[in-house]
This record gives C-alpha cells, sequence and structure tokens, in this order.
C-alpha cells in the first residue's frame, strides 16, 4: 500500500458510527460529505427517524450546498430546512422524513 494514502487517510480501514438524530459532518473530510451524507440519510430513514439534523457547518456554504443537494434528490426526505438560532442557525438543517 502507499505510504502517502495512509499519511492522507486516518481511517484506512472502514469504521462503523453511531447512527442518531444528528450528524456532525466536521467529523469528515469535505471530500466525503456527499457519500456520508447519502448513507446516513438512508441510515436514519431505515432506523425510523422521522426527523435529523445535519451540522454542515457555516464555513461559505460549500458544505451546506451539498448536503441541500443530496437532500433535494432524495425520495424519502419530505422537507428541510435551516434550524432555529438554538439548534445551529444556518450551520445545520433540519430535515423531516416522509413516515
Amino acid at each position: 500500500m502507499d505510504a502517502e494514502l495512509n499519511l492522507n487517510n486516518p481511517f484506512p480501514e472502514p469504521f462503523e458510527i453511531q447512527i442518531t438524530d444528528t450528524l456532525d459532518l466536521h467529523a469528515f473530510a469535505p471530500r466525503d460529505a456527499k457519500a456520508v451524507v447519502e448513507t446516513y440519510l438512508s441510515e436514519a430513514f431505515d432506523k425510523g427517524f422521522l426527523v435529523v439534523k445535519i451540522i454542515h457547518g457555516k464555513g461559505i456554504g460549500i458544505q451546506k450546498e451539498i448536503v441541500r443537494k443530496v437532500l433535494a434528490e432524495t425520495d424519502f426526505v419530505k422537507s428541510f430546512k435551516g434550524a432555529p438560532e438554538f439548534l445551529g442557525s444556518w450551520g445545520a438543517t433540519i430535515v423531516e422524513f416522509h413516515k
């Protein structure tokens, strides 16, 4: 295996994360955001959550744009909106699933 690849990937092996009603994208590389959000949404829906929160951060809006694009393309997403101020404001998105 390429030694440089190991330096760039702190998790060379797949790992499991607990699926809760909140996903914080700060824990993931930006290049992985789309795949992480797609997988999270599917797992959260399968677990029966009706509403989840995705924390994408405030930054310049690139992560938010990626998240919103995935949400718009996901059949079982009923709606999504910016989080209220006490839940992350414009740094997070609240997602409602179809029942």
